[in-house]
């Protein structure tokens, strides 16, 4: 379902992106607060383009993906398929030392997802939007459980 706005998130990722700064200079929690923004946009422009539906609908949706519980999932399924440095900055963002952490969520969800959150900021801070989303699509893909029924995190 991407396909039809990836052109557009791709033009506005390469306008916003800041590539005066290294990725590898930023601390692993902020690459998490702009993986953040990046990966609940590619989250909400999914639903959106679902078809029209109430926002609480919406919301309900983007929450059930965007929580530290369906990332930390994430984590683990993406761990086997990432490139050398990608995997160094997902392992940063799980062990950055965080001072607060989600009312929902066990501590280790909340550190696993901060790696994903940290990883995606760091794919768009290098200007990767491909692979962006490549693993975003991955992502959709690895929602789907073995026995083919979809989970929460379906987005």
């Amino acid at each position: 379902m991407l396909r039809g706005i990836e052109m557009d998130i791709e033009g506005m990722m390469d306008a916003a992106c800041p590539r005066n700064v290294s990725a590898e200079a930023y601390s692993p929690l902020n690459l998490a607060y702009v993986g953040d923004a990046v990966f609940s946009l590619l989250v909400r422009s999914e639903v959106v383009a679902k078809g029209n539906m109430s926002v609480g609908r919406q919301n309900e949706q983007v929450k059930a993906v965007v929580r530290a519980g369906a990332q930390a999932a994430m984590y683990h399924s993406l761990m086997p398929i990432l490139a050398e440095d990608e995997l160094a900055v997902l392992k940063r963002g799980r062990n950055a030392k965080t001072f607060s952490r989600a009312k929902s969520a066990s501590m280790s969800d909340y550190r696993h997802a901060t790696g994903v959150e940290a990883l995606f900021g760091y794919l768009y801070i290098k200007g990767q939007n491909a692979r962006i989303i490549e693993l975003f699509q991955m992502c959709q893909e690895r929602a789907d459980k073995p026995d083919g029924k979809k989970n929460e995190v379906s987005i």
